[in-house]
């Protein structure tokens, strides 16, 4: 006679055998942005850096100064043949940065007489149409010579840094002049922004360039 389990035994047989799989979590489906939201999304980050780049990258007006010109300021350049190609290109410098530019030729590599040239740009510093000039010839000499001819025109002669900002600080130069077959186109660009960045000096510079000014009134007034 075979003996059946008992109930319970049974139950715990039945029991082991089940396998108690364990429920998995529901996902939510999380819904996809539009094609119109992401555009946005993009245009509102893209606006920012735009935004970001213009304030670090936008040009700030140098500071007035006395003598010291600032990027409103007008300039008027000249040259003759032998600096036309540094002309075009201290021009250019300038206009990048802001400066105004009065371009009294010469406009091209053909023979001209310095003197002309000279005598223009210094006829619009001293007529007050331009707050400083710039001329360039073959060594600068000869410029220097006949800008100051014109009365008012304090014109030197700078070959490198020192002399730039000497020519301005103790001299209160308002014409400066550049040889072109004397210094490369390098060096001619570091002087030309060191002179405009350096103002006139006050105390006894200025009362020294006083000196210079009563002089050339005294012989103005004997050939009147």
């Amino acid at each position: 006679m075979i003996e059946r389990p008992s109930t319970r035994q049974s139950r715990q047989r039945i029991h082991r055998r089940r396998r108690i799989v364990p429920s998995r979590p529901t996902l939510v489906s999380a819904s996809m942005p539009s094609e119109a939201e992401i555009r946005e999304v993009v245009q509102r980050v893209v606006s920012g850096m735009t935004l970001t780049t213009e304030r670090d990258h936008a040009p700030t007006e140098a500071p007035a100064s006395n003598g010291g010109p600032t990027q409103t300021t007008t300039i008027a350049i000249g040259c003759d043949h032998g600096g036309f190609s540094l002309k075009e290109r201290i021009g250019f410098r300038l206009k990048e940065q802001g400066y105004a530019v009065l371009d009294c030729g010469t406009n091209s590599a053909e023979a001209v007489d310095y003197p002309d040239f000279a005598l223009a740009v210094a006829q619009k510093v001293a007529s007050g149409e331009a707050s400083c000039g710039i001329v360039i010839d073959g060594a600068g000499i000869g410029s220097a010579m006949t800008a100051n001819k014109v009365p008012g025109i304090r014109a030197a002669l700078c070959y490198d840094l020192s002399s730039a900002r000497n020519s301005r600080e103790h001299n209160h130069a308002n014409v400066l002049t550049l040889g072109a077959g004397l210094i490369g186109p390098a060096l001619a660009l570091q002087i030309t922004e060191t002179w405009l960045e350096t103002p006139w000096g006050p105390g006894r510079h200025a009362n020294r360039v006083e000196k210079i000014t009563a002089i050339e009134r005294q012989y103005l007034r004997s050939n009147s």
